[in-house]
């Protein structure tokens, strides 16, 4: 008979100011897209949730600008935090995306709006408030679990 144990795993840390950073660059390509009605910048912002989710968003396009932009001109102490609430923000945000593009492709312009202007709210939220909607509902499922 197999034993199973659950090992503590180590949490990979990033710099909290990144996710940030990226929203403000998520929210001007949702809002380019949204106002041009562009799957193909759509698919663009896809993919770049797409590396944030599977891979992790400190590997994204724009954590890379930040990181070697951005980071090296702040002072100060570097703020860090889990990188598993964020990653679960950006599959959130690919769910949005690919609504979305499910929509445009069918014809609906409605569900790419709104599919659209869900994802550009989360977004700036982050942006405006430092409030991350996908990282306090991962935090909640982890509470109901």
């Amino acid at each position: 008979m197999t034993q199973v144990t659950s090992q503590p795993t180590k949490s990979i840390t990033i710099d909290a100011r990144g996710p940030r950073f990226s929203a403000g660059i998520t929210v001007v390509v949702l809002a380019t897209a949204l106002a041009t009605q562009s799957a193909w910048i759509l698919a663009l912002q896809g993919i770049v949730f797409a590396i944030g989710a599977f891979r992790g968003p400190q590997f994204t396009p724009y954590a890379a600008i930040f990181r070697n932009v951005v980071r090296p001109r702040l002072k100060g102490e570097v703020p860090t935090e889990d990188v598993r609430p964020p990653q679960f923000a950006q599959s959130v945000g690919l769910l949005f995306v690919l609504v979305a593009l499910v929509g445009s492709l069918t014809g609906i312009g409605a569900i790419f709006v709104i599919a659209t202007g869900a994802a550009l709210a989360a977004a700036f939220l982050n942006v405006a408030f430092d409030f991350c909607l996908g990282c306090e509902i991962y935090l909640l499922l982890l509470r109901l679990r």
